[in-house]
């Protein structure tokens, strides 16, 4: 049997072109052909969370997996599984509501308000 190397390993940083103005620490998702724009609700097209401020058309580092801190719509608790949603941030997830395939991990700390940056599990 041949042997098999993949392209990324869960938790590696990659990088795509920014099909949009991108602001560090914002959910990133595929546009198309390796291009990436900020999240506009809930997706199944999530690469991560953008590691830099990033003009259209410049290469992009996204960060995938581990320990994340993008910033939330809205209060969200520890512990609280979430999903993408506009603006780049991260919303609750909810059970029996939103589709499973949008479900990117849960949060590990608290975050009061909107625009705070929980830390959370991202699943790779």
């Amino acid at each position: 049997m041949p042997e098999y190397t993949p392209t990324y390993l869960p938790g590696t940083e990659v990088t795509f072109t920014a099909g949009a103005d991108i602001v560090g620490g914002q959910v990133v998702v595929l546009s198309t052909d390796n291009t990436v724009i900020p999240s506009a609700g809930g997706s199944n097209k999530v690469v991560g969370i953008a590691t830099n401020d990033t003009k259209a058309g410049a290469r992009l580092t996204v960060s995938r997996g581990g320990v994340q801190n993008p910033l939330t719509t809205a209060a969200i608790a520890a512990g609280t599984s979430f999903k993408s949603a506009a603006a780049g941030k991260i919303a609750a997830w909810v059970s029996g509501t939103d589709p499973a395939d949008q479900l990117l991990g849960f949060t590990l700390t608290t975050a009061a308000a909107a625009d705070a940056r929980p830390d959370v599990s991202w699943r790779a």
